[in-house]
C-alpha cells in the first residue's frame, strides 16, 4: 500500500495543520495550525503560541514563516505554500506577501477578520509587488469545528468563573 505522503495531496497537509491545531487547543490557545510545503515535503510546523510566548505576533502562520526562511535559507518564500486552519488575519496576510508565498491554503473562513477574501483580501491586492494564489475550504468543516469547540468552552469556562 502506498504512504498517504507519497501522493501530497492538499488535504494530506491541511490534516497535518489540523493535528498541529490540535496540539494549540490542549495548550489553550486558540486552535490554528500551519505548514510550509516546498517541493511536496514540509519544511515547517507551527501553531498558535500567543499566550505561551506573551507575543500578540506568535501566530501559527507566522512561527512556520520564520522556520521556513530558516530551512531555505532565504527570506524568500516564493516556491512554497503555506496550510493553514483558519483564514490568515492582516498581519498573516501581508507577511505571506512579503515572504512572496506561492499558494496559501486555509481551511475555515474568517468573515469578519480574515485577510484571504473574508473582511478583505490583503494576499491579492493588485497594488502589491506580489499576489499569492488562494485555495479555501479545504477540510473546511473539521477546521471550523475545532475552533467552534475550543470557542464554546472558553465561553463555558467564562461562565462558570463569573
Amino acid at each position: 500500500m502506498d504512504n498517504l505522503l507519497d501522493q501530497p495531496t492538499d488535504d494530506v497537509f491541511m490534516r497535518e495543520a489540523l493535528r498541529l491545531a490540535q496540539k494549540a487547543f490542549v495548550q489553550e490557545e486558540v486552535p490554528v495550525g500551519a505548514v510550509v510545503v516546498r517541493g511536496g515535503k514540509i519544511i515547517a510546523r507551527a501553531f498558535n503560541q500567543v499566550e505561551m510566548l506573551k507575543d500578540a505576533t506568535a501566530h501559527a502562520e507566522m512561527i512556520a514563516i520564520t522556520q521556513a526562511e530558516a530551512a531555505v535559507g532565504d527570506w524568500r518564500l516564493n516556491d512554497c505554500d503555506l496550510y493553514v486552519t483558519k483564514e490568515p488575519c492582516a498581519m498573516c496576510a501581508g507577511a505571506l506577501v512579503h515572504v512572496r508565498m506561492r499558494r496559501v491554503i486555509f481551511g475555515c473562513p474568517d468573515p469578519r477578520s480574515g485577510a484571504a477574501g473574508g473582511a478583505l483580501n490583503l494576499l491579492q491586492m493588485e497594488s502589491f509587488n506580489h499576489r499569492c494564489e488562494i485555495t479555501s475550504g479545504v477540510l473546511m468543516e473539521e477546521c471550523a469545528a475545532l475552533l467552534q469547540s475550543f470557542f464554546q468552552a472558553r465561553r463555558r469556562a467564562d461562565v462558570a468563573d463569573a
